[in-house]
This record gives C-alpha cells, sequence and structure tokens, in this order.
C-alpha cells in the first residue's frame, strides 16, 4: 500500500476506533487500488476514497419488545445507508448477537464493491440488530420485527432504501417486516424489500441464488484451468439458506460435497451430503446439525464443536460467517490439494489465508464478488415488482447466471489490464471501485 492510500486508511482508523471488522474491510480493499490512484489522480483531488469510506448515513435506535412472558426486552437497530452513487441504498438486515456498529459497516463497505460489480443500479447499504431469533417463537419474532420496523420504516422506499435478508433474516421475518411497513404506511409498496414470499411479490431463484450464485463463480474460475465440478470433493461450511443451495448446485454440477456445518460442530457424509434432509433439518424444523449425523446413520460423522475446514477438498465454499477461514486452515488445505475457494458469505476468509491461497496459485473468489448473486437477484425482484411482472424460475436463473458470468470476467479483464493477472480480489475491487468513483466525480460534493 503506498503511502497516500495509507495516510488515508490511517485516518478511517482514527474515525472509527474498535471497529475491527470494517478496518479488515477497508484495508483488503485499499490493498488493491495503488496502481488505480496513479491512474487516476483525479480520485484523490476529489477526496473520493475518503468519501467513500464515510456513509452517507448512520441511524441507530432503540428497540423495544415484549417476549411471549410478558417481559420487556431491548435491543439495538442499525441501519447504515453507505453510498447511493449508483442507485438507492441495497443491501440486508443482519439478526445475530454479535451485531453492532463495525459490523454493519464492515458490511455496507462490501455491499458498495459488491452491487457496483453486479451491472444493476444499486448503491450499498446494510442493517440489523444484535437480537438472536434462534429459540423464539414465531410470535416474540414477530413482534421484534413490528418494534424494527416502527422506526426503520422512516429511512427506507423502493426509491431510498431496499433491505433484504441475511443471517436471522429469512422469509419469515421479511414477512412481518413488510407487514408492519404496509401497516404503517398504508402502501403496498412491493420494492421496499426483497426477499419476500413468492405469492405476494418475491422472486422465484432469490432463496437459491447466493449459494447458487458462489458456484457459478467457481465453475468460470475452474474453466480458466481447464477444470469444471465434475468430480470434485467439495466442502461448504455453514447449512443455512447460503450453503444449502451452494450444495444443492454444486452437486447437479457434478462435485461430491461431503461436509457441511453449523455453530454446534461439522458433519462429513463421504457417500454426498443429501441436502432435501440437510434442508428438511434446518429450514423446515429449524434443528442442529447434529440431527443430520442421528438420522443419516453411522455412515455420516459429526465433530461437536470442531473446524469444519480440517475436512480436505478441492474446492471450498465459504458460506457461514466472517473470518471463519484461517491462515491455518488455509496452509492444511493447500497441503491437502486445494484447487479453488468462492466465499458464499462476506469476508469468511482472513486476509492471512487470502494471501496464503493466493501465494500457493489457488483461485480465489472473494465474497465481493462470488456471493454477488443473492442481491442481483434482489435487483430482479426490485425490477418484476417495478413492472408488476413476475418471472418464471428457468428465465430468472439464466439472469443470474449471465449476472455471475460478467462479475467473473469483469473481475479476470480488470485484474489483467492492471498487471494482475488471475487476482480475483485486485479484480473485484478495481472493477467495483472505479464504476463507484466515477459517479460519485459526475455527480460533484455530494
Amino acid at each position: 500500500m503506498d503511502q497516500h492510500l495509507s495516510n488515508i486508511r490511517d485516518e478511517v482508523f482514527r474515525r472509527n476506533p474498535g471497529e475491527a471488522e470494517f478496518h479488515q474491510a477497508v484495508t483488503e480493499v485499499f490493498d488493491s487500488l495503488a496502481p488505480v490512484t496513479k491512474k487516476h489522480p483525479e480520485y484523490a483531488e476529489a477526496a473520493i476514497l475518503s468519501r467513500m469510506c464515510e456513509p452517507e448515513r448512520q441511524i441507530i435506535f432503540r428497540v423495544p419488545w415484549t417476549d411471549d412472558q410478558g417481559r420487556v426486552q431491548i435491543n439495538r437497530g442499525f441501519r447504515v445507508e453507505f453510498n447511493s452513487a449508483l442507485g438507492p441504498y441495497k443491501g440486508g438486515l443482519r439478526f445475530h448477537p454479535s451485531v453492532y456498529l463495525g459490523i454493519i459497516k464492515f458490511l455496507g463497505f462490501e455491499q458498495i464493491f459488491k452491487n457496483s460489480l453486479t451491472g444493476m443500479p444499486i448503491g450499498g447499504g446494510k442493517g440489523g440488530s444484535d437480537f438472536d431469533p434462534r429459540g423464539k417463537s414465531d410470535a416474540e419474532v414477530m413482534r421484534f420485527c413490528q418494534s424494527f420496523m416502527t422506526e426503520l420504516y422512516r429511512h427506507i422506499g423502493e426509491y431510498t432504501d431496499v433491505p433484504a435478508g441475511d443471517i436471522g433474516v429469512g422469509g419469515r421475518e421479511i414477512g412481518y417486516l413488510f407487514g408492519q411497513y404496509k401497516r404503517i404506511t398504508n402502501r403496498y409498496e412491493s420494492g421496499v424489500l426483497t426477499g419476500k414470499g413468492v405469492t405476494w411479490g418475491g422472486s422465484l431463484v432469490r432463496p437459491e441464488a447466493t449459494g447458487y450464485g458462489a458456484v457459478l463463480f467457481a465453475r468460470e474460475m475452474l474453466k480458466t484451468r481447464g477444470a469444471s465440478f465434475e468430480g470434485q470433493r467439495v466442502v461448504v461450511s455453514g447449512s443455512g439458506n447460503v450453503a444449502i443451495n451452494a450444495i444443492a448446485k454444486a452437486q447437479s454440477l457434478g462435485a461430491h460435497v461431503v461436509a457441511a456445518s453449523d455453530s454446534s460442530g461439522y458433519i462429513v457424509d463421504e457417500a454426498g451430503v443429501d441436502v432435501d434432509l440437510l434442508r428438511e433439518i434446518k429450514e423446515v424444523e429449524r434443528g442442529r446439525i447434529s440431527e443430520y449425523a442421528e438420522r443419516r446413520g453411522s455412515a455420516v460423522s459429526y465433530v461437536a464443536g470442531g473446524n469444519v475446514w480440517d475436512v480436505d477438498c478441492t474446492v471450498a465454499l465459504p458460506s457461514a460467517t466472517q473470518n471463519e477461514l484461517d491462515d491455518v486452515a488455509a496452509k492444511r488445505l493447500v497441503e491437502r490439494g486445494l484447487l479453488a475457494v468462492a466465499e458464499g458469505a462476506n469476508m469468511p476468509t482472513t486476509a492471512a489465508a487470502t494471501a496464503i491461497f493466493q501465494d500457493a496459485g489457488v483461485l480465489f473468489g472473494p465474497g465481493k464478488a462470488a456471493n454477488a448473486g443473492g442481491v442481483a437477484t434482489s435487483a430482479l425482484e426490485m425490477q418484476q415488482n417495478a413492472s408488476r411482472d413476475s418471472w418464471s424460475f428457468e428465465y430468472t436463473e439464466q439472469r443470474l447466471t449471465d449476472i455471475m458470468v460478467g462479475i467473473h470476467d469483469r473481475c479476470a479483464r480488470t485484474a489483467e489490464e492492471y498487471g494482475l493477472p488471475g487476482n480475483y480480489v485486485a479484480g473485484a475491487n478495481i472493477a467495483g471501485f472505479v464504476k463507484v468513483a466515477d459517479a460519485m466525480l459526475a455527480q460533484g460534493l455530494i
């Protein structure tokens, strides 16, 4: 990183103390930008980077609600509207105990570049709460979502800010949030939230899109080495929506997916993960992955509290949470023949692990590129809402495929242009950044 970029980064750190994940995301982007700032001095003159690292708006609010025993509970809600140079803010809501402002800012900052890479007219934002939906009744989740939306509604809209789901926010939560928005505003504004139910404004393929997209991006990377998913041994971390659909898509392309995980541990199924059983346990019953091993039988091993990255694979799809795959795991995976990594989650690979993969020549697709299928299909949902239309699964999946191939090619082409062939991290960061930077220059000092 050159001195100019280092100085800006240090000032970002000073202005945002104690936000480790946000600092990590900023550093990862800045590490790629030296050749860009050299080629485009106008970005420095207009302080584009400093402006891009400062959210346009940060909203923090109290969320009071009552549990099933009638006790008052208090959580904290967030919405960081980071950058609207390309369109209305777009990004998910995360409900998880780990959520604090630094997590939301890291996710929102990543979202700027991810949304830019899709080619869709959407800006970057993110939100959420430290509320934990796990173990709560439907009635408790509903009351929390209604309280959350009672504050959030005044800050969002189809031309302003369009939230979606993330960890802890699925179809149930989106339904409760949308119902409260409609109740308060007296408007059936379909485009205000994405990830809705298909029967009331949602899009086919949206539930599958992030997982499918990560696999499609990995497929395009493998093609550059004359390889495919056929016969690849694949490990997927997580067992939520992204992981389950990544498993399904990889298997459809001929991969042998042998492992998945949740916060309690991981399973290894050498016969290949039964995605229907996993979906039933995790999405219908909201159970733990240990139940998969119990119901699948003795051929499946369950490791309580273990690290799924102890399992050998040729393709890794980290799809759980940030910084889950560290340098120790990376070294071991490289030694055991890893070919490719595509991040289904946001920043699941530590900086040290990423460097190990790149130094070893492992194909590495960063989350802002590899998992952009979810937000891209959210933008397709917005298109359908705006035209009062609905598309078939096949047509929407083809649109998603075209977008993911385009993202891959854009990243690869940009990396080549800047003298970094094969470096998808640099390609994604530069391609995403330049598009937003040019829009900011065109729109003046705002």
